[in-house]
């Protein structure tokens, strides 16, 4: 059998799918199977099993054309259950997304057909996300567009799905970064304190609320600000903000070291997951956004792990310059490659 024979009804060719196996890319489970002859069972291409040799590997669209050439399914991958677990999936957000309170692991896992600890590592694998913390981020986001299209904060907690005052107030911080009324109205009420330090890289504008840094960037002044928080208290940082800038410019001259600073930022759930992942890779390295997205729990969601580096309002202390496209080539940076060529040249010459 040749490997245009076993995919001919296949979406992908034969050297994509051997590379999306070698990743064990998750994005790909349901769209083809990999045979393995000297073993004579398929698995999915996410299966964790250990690689076979390439010459010992055909591909198949599906289970029903490896098993008329002969094999049997993995019983560690299952890679029969995929559409199952789509599907388990798809039900247990819907229910999350329509239930009145959030509901437990045990109920979310009945409704999906799974036992719970089969199915919470499902749902992680899914979404990056526990079924609770998914549940936190879509009642925050709710309540993130209420807060716009609601005249009081009241009606906005209500709508969002928050049965008291209470759990909505407690949450809100965590997510928001300032208190909702503030959210909602362009940052009105809270003070943001800036200043412009001169780095090696060039003017810097550092500006934090009493939470912490809200924005650092390059070659840009308080008029950026202004547009973010239009109905927010802007004022110069002065003795007030005299030692974070002391500090936050030292980070940027030896990005290679953790800092402790402050933030105060907010995302999306997916936003939140890039950039912690970003944080993670050692100084000097470097993550595909591909990659970024897999460890965020997106496989395949690439352009989406780009546009988080896009968002990110804290250059160098979430070193969006540690990311790169597939292709091993830099890629864009808000500030100028020169500046991400230096900081990753910094680093590399601090870890070697």
């Amino acid at each position: 059998m040749t490997q245009t024979e076993s995919l001919h009804h296949a979406a992908i060719e034969a050297d994509a799918a051997w590379e999306a196996v070698l990743r064990r890319d998750r994005s790909q489970d349901g769209r083809f199977v990999t045979g393995v002859l000297t073993t004579g069972i398929y698995c999915r291409p996410s299966c964790a099993a250990r690689h076979p040799r390439r010459e010992n590997v055909r591909f198949f669209s599906d289970g029903v054309g490896a098993r008329a050439a002969g094999l049997r399914p993995c019983r560690r991958c299952l890679p029969d259950d995929v559409a199952r677990d789509e599907a388990g999936i798809a039900k247990a957000l819907s229910f999350i997304a329509n239930a009145e309170e959030p509901p437990v692991l045990d109920e979310i896992a009945a409704v999906a057909g799974y036992a719970p600890h089969h199915f919470l590592r499902l749902f992680r694998r899914a979404t990056g996300l526990t079924p609770a913390a998914y549940a936190r981020a879509l009642r925050a986001r709710r309540a993130e567009v209420a807060l716009k299209e609601n005249q009081t904060v009241t009606e906005a907690l209500y709508d969002a799905g928050y049965t008291a005052p209470a759990r909505f107030y407690a949450d809100a911080p965590a997510r928001l970064g300032m208190t909702p009324s503030a959210w909602r109205d362009g940052g009105r009420g809270v003070t943001i304190r800036w200043a412009i330090a001169h780095t090696s890289l060039g003017a810097m504008l550092v500006a934090a609320t009493d939470r912490g840094i809200c924005r650092l960037s390059f070659d840009e002044d308080e008029s950026e600000l202004a547009d973010r928080f239009p109905h927010a208290d802007i004022a110069p940082g002065g003795a007030a903000l005299a030692d974070l800038v002391t500090r936050t410019v030292a980070a940027v001259e030896s990005p290679e070291r953790p800092h402790n600073l402050p933030i105060d930022v907010k995302g999306t759930a997916f936003q939140e997951a890039v950039w912690r992942e970003l944080s993670r890779i050692p100084p000097g390295e470097t993550l595909s956004y591909a990659a970024l997205a897999a460890k965020a729990g997106k496989p395949g969601a690439a352009r989406a792990a780009g546009s988080a580096c896009g968002a990110n309002n804290i250059a160098v202390l979430i070193p969006c310059h540690r990311a790169k496209r597939g292709d091993g080539t830099l890629g864009g940076y808000a500030y100028g490659l020169a500046i991400k060529q230096e900081l990753l040249a910094r680093e590399e010459r601090a870890e070697a």
